[in-house]
């Protein structure tokens, strides 16, 4: 089974991850700590099967590639990104933005462009970066790795 595209709002998510440097990578594995610092997510990859799973609400719940998985590919050299965007979003507090927006991702996008514009960030510049990085996940054509793992618990 092969994931479907994530919404892009997912890959903001992600570059703030490598920005906070919320993960660890271990070999194949890695641990993607949430916004919050409560809970972490487990990554599993797969090169030669072209495969991998996390488990994170939007993989589990809604079967596309979550921020978890987006930032290991990213942080294992799979997905070429600009560092200074991920820079960029450090410090923001993702499900707490998610929670003010009712998981609307099109406000959430507003919100977090105002916030980078605030930073002094070109968000045509941004904008090409997100969808260059949309283009290389669409390009992996990434396989499910087993069977999906419910999500933890907790904010």
């Amino acid at each position: 089974m092969r994931w479907k595209m994530p919404p892009k709002i997912k890959i903001y998510e992600a570059l703030g991850c490598l920005g906070d440097k919320r993960i660890k990578i271990k070999g194949n594995e890695g641990k993607v700590y949430s916004s919050s610092l409560k809970k972490y997510y487990v990554v599993k990859y797969d090169s030669e099967a072209n495969a991998i799973m996390a488990n994170d609400n939007a993989s589990y719940w809604q079967g596309y590639l979550g921020y978890p998985s987006i930032a290991f590919l990213m942080a294992a050299g799979k997905i070429k990104h600009q560092k200074e965007f991920a820079k960029a979003l450090k410090g923001i507090k993702w499900k707490d933005i998610n929670v003010k927006f009712k998981n609307d991702y099109q406000k959430t996008e507003k919100y977090i462009k105002d916030v980078l514009e605030k930073r002094g960030i070109d968000i045509k510049s941004f904008s090409k970066e997100i969808d260059n990085i949309y283009t290389q996940i669409k390009s992996l054509k990434l396989n499910c790795l087993g069977k999906k793992i419910k999500p933890p618990q907790g904010y």
